[in-house]
């Protein structure tokens, strides 16, 4: 689809837009009970994840195809395991998931964790640290939450973790007019192949399959944007996330078209872009504050950390 991108004034409407972050899949985390539970901390193998997904279905969400969630990374990796459980006896009462990826970052290949979802039976919620420990025990990861709870983030600070920030932008998708010229927003896997080269392509290889993301390119005269973005929801109302842009100059150029085509194509009201996956704030955007999200590390900093190789892109909610 081909459309004109050219200065428009800001809605009216703004002020009519809430910021409050748009709601993503929680941890089910709660205090502890007095009793100690008797419960082990195990690995998660390929033989569990039937075992592991019924208890997720059941405790945490029903919608979402645990499953394949747990199983299906789309990249290449030689992954650990598939994060860590507790049993009592032959029941499984605890789970947080794990997903493993290698980054070159300054021209060395580091090994990330991203922590998903974290939820323990009620009978056993004292060993929620069990599970915790055990994943942080790990040795050489860099470690990320993308979907903390308030309960959950005063453990994970108590633990090392680091908030990252999610100042961000809300901007209503709107029907702008369009014109046949400048810029072309396409959702086209052949033409996405076609126009992505070097280290964008390998990205969008490693996630064109991932279960919760979805992929656009715009194209402006000469240049290209690569767009990752899932579907989330903001005031239970559809919006977009953008998770990952590889040309934040043409991702801005290119604002008006693709919301244009988040609203037409996939029926999308808003779309929120947190300034530091953007580069800086879209001029019809109000300014709010994602979900919470952190980050532990040795000798990494907040700027070597995205959204890429994790449960955002993997685990749809």
């Amino acid at each position: 689809m081909e459309e004109e991108g050219q200065e428009v004034p800001r809605p009216r409407s703004r002020r009519d837009l809430e910021t409050e972050a748009p709601s993503v899949a929680p941890s089910a985390v709660l205090r502890p009970r007095r009793a100690r539970s008797t419960a082990e901390a195990s690995p998660i193998t390929d033989d569990d994840v039937a075992e592991v997904a019924e208890f997720l279905r059941t405790n945490l969400n029903d919608r979402v195809p645990w499953t394949l969630a747990c199983t299906t990374v789309p990249w290449k990796i030689d992954a650990p395991n598939h994060g860590f459980m507790l049993r009592d006896g032959n029941r499984v009462v605890g789970v947080l998931l794990a997903l493993y990826s290698e980054r070159l970052v300054a021209g060395r290949r580091e090994r990330f964790c991203n922590m998903g979802s974290w939820c323990v039976g009620p009978d056993h919620r004292s060993g929620s640290l069990l599970l915790l420990r055990a994943l942080l025990a790990q040795q050489d990861y860099h470690f990320t939450v993308l979907t903390a709870d308030v309960g959950p983030q005063e453990i994970l600070a108590w633990s090392g973790f680091r908030p990252l920030d999610t100042s961000a932008v809300l901007i209503p998708n709107l029907p702008w007019p369009t014109w046949p010229g400048r810029t072309r927003v396409s959702a086209d896997p052949e033409l996405i192949e076609r126009t992505l080269t070097g280290a964008v392509l390998e990205l969008y290889h490693d996630h064109e399959r991932a279960l919760a993301a979805n992929h656009l390119v715009l194209i402006r005269d000469s240049e290209s944007c690569y767009v990752v973005y899932r579907k989330s929801e903001y005031r239970n109302k559809p919006i977009a996330l953008i998770l990952y842009v590889s040309n934040p100059d043409v991702f801005h150029a290119a604002l008006s078209p693709l919301t244009r085509h988040l609203l037409v194509r996939r029926r999308l009201l808003a779309t929120m872009a947190e300034l530091h996956v953007v580069g800086r704030a879209a001029r019809l955007g109000v300014n709010v504050n994602s979900s919470p999200r952190m980050y532990r590390s040795a000798v990494l900093g907040p700027e070597h950390f995205d959204y890429l190789y994790s449960e955002l892109t993997c685990v749809p909610w």
